[in-house]
């Protein structure tokens, strides 16, 4: 039950980076041309947001095969 608190707060985070990062990269692209660092920051969040994402998607689903009620 420990690592899903972990992995939702996690994903909460990054997603908050994430839209900092998509944010600053619209501002940067409105004063002219950015930094390729720009360009690409909101990339890594965004797989690990896939990434703990899909796992919280999967875990009522993983409960219910093993046979335990979550």
């Amino acid at each position: 039950m420990r690592s899903n608190v972990w992995f939702r707060q996690v994903h909460r985070w990054l997603s908050i980076v994430f839209t900092v990062a998509v944010i600053a990269n619209f501002v940067a692209m409105g004063l002219g041309e950015p930094p390729p660092w720009i360009v690409y920051a909101p990339l890594p969040p965004l797989f690990v947001l896939m990434f703990t994402g899909l796992y919280m998607f999967a875990i009522p689903y993983a409960a219910r095969w093993r046979g335990s009620k979550a």
